[in-house]
């Protein structure tokens, strides 16, 4: 029960209010006075015939010009109306004290994080975003922060804002910090305030494998030495995010990191982009720089370092010994301060021994190596990277985010994914656009019926010798394997062997496709 009391200012009119609650053994729960002669107070629920003297009773108080029953205090329906505010805001927002532990938040925020609202009140802010130093920004007053962050693999904005609140002396005191979280994949305001470079490490790789763990362990170790790199891992593994992910978390992180396809272009074409050319050189009167030239201080990725040709291995090499090299057409050497990162879906080593690849370039960027497990051997990730990649899809498509079949899992699990990670997000995304439920189901992921053969091994015949039972099972299972990756260069990376020894295989044993 809330009252709302007119009355005059008059000396002791409060205290006469609080001695007819006391006859009454009415508990009083507690009492606003507004300056324009209002006092407002909140007790428990009574019955019709005591509010009825009650209600007598405060109107004969001298002073009194009225009194009526409400629904909130002044301070409660200020509270009601802010929370309510802040919950009909689609963005995710927190407040959060001088000691930053969050005392206030809205659905949005506990939707992201996932979390009820006892999980959140009074815990650290440091407990949902470890990467913002709240006591940092804080002691120096900043009047707004902004970052990029990464919350549950996603890409967001972070947005900080002190509250300042006037004391009697007008002298301002921060109370508290206003945090709100935008998603970077919605149209930002105040981009030209944003930092030009994004330091973000490994906070987009999701996993919870014991092989991702180690994989990120290794890499971040990795991460801050200057040697060449070697990211090893079949297609659709990440390699050149998990490149990108190491030069961010290096001290090269604010120089430009450059990718060249070594796959992509000719022989000529790759010779130019890596080292440029000199004046007068194509007709061009002025020079061209090279990536390595423009990537001075940072990295630089090489793509399918295995599809690289002789010509430009040897170069590559020179460069690797002692960071110099000659732009195409000019006899002068320039020297640069780059970290070259590599990465490959084949086996170097067996390019180097069929002599395809230099042996030499093997060694020399066969130091440092990261290799990247395929999918299909850590299925313990689907979980999560399903949870990523429809989080990340129904927020671009502004649908509610669908529940999972209890079965879904188990039977993405058992696929083989040769695409990898890659072609699970691209199944993931084409069973949303297909959804007419609420709920994600095997059926959406058109999962291709031959993969179900290789959980069938072959028979084994024991006759013969040892040799003759070993060719004949190897034959059994290129034949099962190449219906599911029918060519040569499929199967051997599938196998993790060179495409040389599959080839030759599959036309020793006579395996066509079917």
């Amino acid at each position: 029960m809330r009252l709302e009391v007119f009355c005059e200012d008059r000396l002791g009119l409060t205290r006469e209010l609080l001695d007819i609650l006391a006859t009454k053994n009415i508990d009083l729960r507690g009492i606003e006075i507004d300056i324009t002669g209002i006092i407002y107070l909140n007790c428990p629920d009574i019955d019709f015939n005591t509010f009825s003297e009650l209600m007598a009773e405060i109107r004969r108080i001298s002073g009194v010009k009225d009194v009526r029953k409400i629904q909130f205090m002044p301070m409660e329906r200020h509270n009601t109306e802010l929370i309510s505010l802040l919950n009909s805001l689609p963005e995710p927002v927190l407040s959060i004290d001088l000691k930053g532990h969050v005392d206030m938040v809205n659905h949005a925020a506990l939707s992201l994080f996932n979390c009820e609202a006892d999980d959140m009140f009074g815990h650290p802010i440091a407990s949902f975003l470890p990467n913002f130093n709240f006591s940092k920004w804080a002691e120096g007053r900043i009047t707004r922060h902004r970052d990029n962050i990464v919350i549950n693999g996603l890409d967001y904005t972070l947005e900080v804002m002190p509250v300042y609140i006037t004391d009697e002396s007008n002298e301002s005191i921060l109370a508290s910090g206003v945090v709100m979280i935008r998603s970077a994949q919605e149209k930002r305001m105040f981009d030209d305030m944003l930092p030009l470079h994004n330091n973000l490490g490994f906070e987009h790789f999701v996993g919870i494998s014991n092989r991702h763990k180690a994989l990120m362990g290794q890499a971040k170790k990795l991460s801050m030495l200057d040697q060449p790199l070697l990211i090893q891992g079949e297609t659709g593994t990440g390699k050149e995010m998990l490149a990108r992910a190491c030069h961010n978390r290096s001290h090269r992180a604010a120089n430009p990191f450059l990718v060249l396809s070594c796959a992509s272009m000719p022989d000529d074409v790759a010779e130019t982009e890596l080292f440029g050319h000199a004046p007068g050189s194509f007709n061009h009167e002025q020079g061209h720089k090279g990536i390595f030239e423009q990537a001075n201080g940072g990295t630089v990725l090489l793509d399918e370092i295995g599809e690289m040709s002789p010509h430009l291995q040897i170069k590559l090499l020179r460069l690797l010994q002692d960071g110099t090299f000659r732009r195409v057409g000019e006899e002068d050497e320039i020297h640069v301060d780059v970290r070259v990162i590599a990465s490959t879906r084949y086996n170097l080593a067996d390019l180097s021994e069929s002599g395809s690849f230099r042996e030499d370039l093997f060694y020399r960027l066969n130091v440092l190596t990261l290799t990247i497990p395929p999918l299909r051997d850590r299925s313990n990730d689907i979980t999560p990277l399903l949870e990523l990649f429809v989080a990340k899809y129904v927020k671009q498509l502004g649908i509610a985010k669908p529940s999972f079949h209890e079965n879904l899992v188990d039977q993405l699990s058992t696929y083989q994914w040769p695409g990898n990670m890659r072609q699970l997000e691209n199944m993931v995304l084409r069973a949303i656009t297909e959804l007419e439920g609420d709920e994600l189901t095997a059926d959406l992921f058109h999962l291709p019926q031959a993969a179900s053969s290789e959980v069938n091994l072959p028979t084994i015949n024991l006759d013969g010798s040892l040799d003759e039972i070993m060719k004949e099972y190897e034959s059994q299972v290129l034949e099962r394997l190449y219906q599911s990756f029918p060519s040569s260069r499929k199967l051997a990376k599938r196998l993790n062997v060179s495409h040389t020894s599959v080839a030759n295989k599959l036309r020793e044993y006579g395996i066509r496709k079917n």
